[in-house]
């Protein structure tokens, strides 16, 4: 069984957001894949399973969890898919996950991936959320996994040094801190926290620009948008806004492939 490590939102190893991809021959239990997601120690480790209409079951989990979902292991498995010739090179590919049908098609050159809009609400802060942020939100709000809070600044938003250990007590899957960018080039910014999910910072985080991208085509009155995730690791995301859905546009790199022992590949539930 091959797991291929590849970086996610970039076209340069060791940035944007690396992800493990694992192409299942035979269905596996959440347990086997919760444990080969902690052994890969990665934000999101994607299981896919091939489907009988063409498609592929797929499902994400961190080191702790199984989530509902995640933008930059979808990118990762399509350019996996792709890469080793699963798929039609740029064919679209039709992912059956907890979120509904994805797709993932080439548009000019990049990755693009038809993901759900996530708006977010104004919403009250939780006990302990300003603390564990250490910065006052001139606007917060929440959608079903996460609060969004924007700050006055890009500078503002790279200088955060949130309190993880606060922040793993606050009711939600994480928290997507944002700024208007200070660079002509990009539309905003964004730095995305999870401790509660075993992510203290997520380096890209695809799902979060599906509330990213409704936000800040209010504000900004673009469809269009650009975006850079000011991580250490850092990554590029370009959003498209149409109705109730979002484009996500990114680029994807293998980093290696390696082979799951057989111990590992057979133990297990």
């Amino acid at each position: 069984m091959i797991i291929t490590q590849v970086d996610a939102f970039t076209d340069t190893v060791f940035a944007g957001n690396p992800a493990a991809v694992c192409l299942l021959p035979e269905p596996r239990g959440e347990v086997w894949m919760q444990r080969v997601a902690g052994e890969m120690n990665l934000s999101e480790t994607a299981f896919l399973q091939r489907r009988a209409d063409g498609g592929f079951d797929l499902r994400w989990f961190t080191p702790a969890v199984e989530v509902d979902l995640c933008g930059h292991a979808t990118l990762a498995s399509a350019h996996v898919l792709w890469e080793r010739g699963e798929c039609v090179p740029g064919a679209e590919i039709r992912f059956h996950t907890r979120s509904g049908v994805l797709a993932a098609r080439v548009h000019e050159g990049w990755i693009e991936l038809d993901f759900p809009a996530l708006s977010e609400e104004p919403a009250e802060p939780p006990p302990g959320l300003i603390e564990a942020l250490g910065a006052e939100p001139r606007y917060l709000g929440r959608n079903r996994f996460d609060f969004l809070a924007e700050l006055d600044s890009e500078a503002a938003v790279r200088g955060l040094r949130p309190d993880m250990h606060r922040l793993r007590a606050v009711d939600a899957r994480g928290v997507i801190v944002t700024a208007r960018s200070a660079e002509p080039d990009f539309d905003f910014v964004s730095r995305f926290f999870a401790p509660a999910a075993g992510i203290d910072e997520d380096p890209v985080t695809g799902s979060a620009h599906c509330c990213l991208g409704p936000y800040w085509q209010a504000r900004l009155r673009k469809a269009a948008l650009a975006a850079r995730q000011v991580s250490p690791r850092g990554g590029v995301v370009r959003v498209e806004v149409e109705g109730s859905r979002v484009k996500l546009l990114g680029k994807a790199v293998t980093v290696f492939v390696a082979e799951l022992s057989s111990s590992g590949a057979v133990s297990g539930p």
